[in-house]
């Protein structure tokens, strides 16, 4: 019997097939394409993982299936030295892989490598350290105290050094978009814009909630005083960099990203399936459905503003 998480079973079904044509009018230039792609291969990191924990070899291994369809291979498998378990991956275009089906080059819109970083994992040994992360952003917003932050944010950056930021992607689900998100940022300040998809990022904090609230009150009171003269220009920063995030509204986890603000700031991108549960919700699955609709929702929101806006300011948190 097959595997539930199979690429062959739960994978997505009508995946265009790449060949020489590619290099006249490129399938990576759909963004439904790149959306896809950038799933399944989270969807390849969570399952490094459950392959090491259930003593799957590489030959036998459910991993390697959600990357070698689309001409990549594993480089690296970012370790976290608490417990030793996977929590990313690189994984860089296959000329060898690519050449069986007559793609001399790389299509164009096809990064050189991807950088891919997944959430929480709900079973041993791995839960531990993932939920001690989940807490820490709900404590501070902030992942930069975790290991896994200064090693993802190495490894991106000796990718963005080795072929160039726009050549180099970042992903992730749930905590790990929420790293993809603070590690994009960090780099973002430093001038170096890398793409980033994110899926599901993780939106509610204690400092977010509060902050929210604060908002209400002070909405009801009375305006002193003028605006800040510095707004514009961290806007205009803001500009720089324009992660794609992927929200749904069942899902209490990511849904504050939906809160719209009218400048610019991130893509983000609403699931619009109506009322779902919320394990639906917060699945990296429905990402690559073929059933999929999305409406983009907005170039921001108020608490996307507000996070970029803490990293272009002068001061570092």
């Amino acid at each position: 019997m097959e595997h539930p998480h199979a690429f062959n079973v739960s994978g997505p079904r009508k995946l265009p097939s790449i060949n020489w044509k590619d290099l006249i009018n490129s399938t990576w230039k759909d963004p439904n394409y790149k959306r896809t792609v950038m799933a399944c291969f989270i969807q390849a990191v969570y399952l490094l993982q459950l392959d090491a924990q259930e003593n799957r070899s590489k030959e036998n291994g459910l991993a390697p299936k959600w990357w070698k369809p689309f001409n990549y291979r594993l480089v690296e498998a970012l370790i976290d030295e608490r417990d030793a378990s996977i929590f990313g991956a690189i994984l860089e275009w296959d000329r060898a892989a690519a050449l069986q089906q007559l793609l001399l080059i790389k299509p164009s819109g096809a990064p050189r490598a991807v950088l891919a970083l997944r959430g929480t994992l709900l079973k041993a040994p791995t839960a531990r350290r993932d939920i001690q992360d989940d807490l820490r952003f709900l404590a501070w917003e902030s992942l930069k105290g975790s290991v896994r932050f200064a090693a993802g944010l190495t490894a991106l950056r000796c990718l963005s050094d080795k072929y160039g930021s726009a050549n180099v992607c970042i992903a992730g689900h749930s905590l790990g978009a929420g790293f993809a998100l603070q590690i994009g940022k960090e780099l973002a300040k430093q001038g170096v814009c890398v793409e980033a998809h994110l899926f599901n990022p993780p939106s509610v904090s204690f400092k977010s909630v509060g902050g929210m609230v604060w908002t209400r009150i002070k909405s009801l009171l009375p305006l002193r005083g003028g605006g800040d003269g510095s707004r514009s220009v961290v806007e205009t920063e803001m500009k720089q960099w324009m992660p794609h995030l992927y929200v749904n509204n069942s899902d209490y986890i990511c849904c504050y990203y939906s809160d719209a603000e009218v400048s610019g700031g991130a893509k983000v991108f609403v699931a619009a399936k109506g009322k779902q549960r919320f394990v639906e919700a917060h699945g990296l699955e429905q990402w690559w459905s073929d059933d999929l609709e999305m409406e983009m929702a907005l170039n921001n929101s108020k608490l996307i503003s507000r996070q970029l806006q803490s990293l272009y300011s002068s001061k570092n948190p």
